[in-house]
């Protein structure tokens, strides 16, 4: 028997971004997501411990696909707890960019930029993290930095992702608009791209940011698609990227024990 038939092995060990449409077996692995939530609770005291407490500023986060802020609320609390002033995107379930949607995304922007009067770090998840790349892109003056974990920043949605029909069917559209895909270069603020190699959604190379002076790729190994979200080893990188000074940031070096945690250095796009 062939095993890369059986499992899903292919492109886990490249070093080339693998942009093809997940197996259907990591589709079904993305049950584990439960397994990743479950574990966050007792993640909680060496997340309180190693994440270093934080300056206060704004922090926009945004929901994937078909889901609402209740799918970002164990994100937010962890980061509220660190001291941050955490913000949900305040639109119900994300449809996609229906007409309004991006309107209101840069209105909300503007209003805790304008509140606080400092830049806003934006979160996106999957989806959102298209959504929080372009946000950048149009208001570079209001936004800090960029994270993004899971998103679909390049590659071919027809062969990429195993979420692309339920995308058409509830956006009513047949295709990304144009700002929307990620062919031109990364916006030019901080912008970090989390991912992992076993997501079940969208084909892990699609996640991966051009290298820069001002891009970073961090790999959470064996994680879900739907579960990054709340993955510790995701709030560890989150709160190690929002602590940074505003005028200091610098590319993804944990510290100490966790540098086992994380592989070295990421695929090149």
């Amino acid at each position: 028997m062939n095993l890369a038939n059986v499992l899903p092995l292919k492109g886990l060990f490249r070093n080339v971004p693998d942009e093809s449409r997940p197996s259907k077996l990591l589709l079904l692995l993305e049950g584990r997501a439960v397994w990743e939530l479950s574990s966050l609770p007792l993640a909680l005291p060496w997340l309180m411990a190693r994440v270093p407490k934080g300056d206060g500023h704004p922090v926009l986060v945004l929901p994937g696909l078909m889901a609402d802020d209740v799918s970002t609320v164990p994100l937010r609390r962890f980061l509220a707890a660190r001291g941050y002033d955490v913000t949900g995107w305040g639109q119900g379930r994300n449809l996609g960019p229906r007409e309004g949607v991006l309107g209101q995304m840069r209105k909300t922007l503007a209003e805790l930029h304008a509140r606080s009067g400092r830049k806003v770090s934006v979160i996106g998840w999957s989806l959102g993290g298209v959504y929080a790349r372009e946000l950048a892109r149009a208001a570079p003056a209001q936004v800090r930095q960029v994270v993004t974990l899971g998103s679909p920043l390049y590659g071919d949605p027809d062969t990429s992702s195993n979420a692309w029909g339920i995308y058409k069917m509830v956006s009513g559209k047949n295709d990304v608009d144009p700002g929307e895909r990620g062919d031109g270069p990364p916006p030019g603020v901080p912008t970090t791209s989390i991912f992992t190699r076993t997501d079940g959604i969208v084909g892990w190379g699609c996640c991966i940011e051009r290298k820069g002076p001002l891009t970073d790729n961090i790999e959470i190994v064996g994680a879900t698609h739907t579960g990054l979200g709340v993955h510790p080893l995701v709030l560890y990188a989150l709160g190690d990227r929002l602590a940074q000074a505003e005028d200091a940031w610098a590319h993804f070096k944990p510290r100490g024990l966790e540098r086992a945690l994380y592989p070295a250095g990421s695929p090149d796009r």
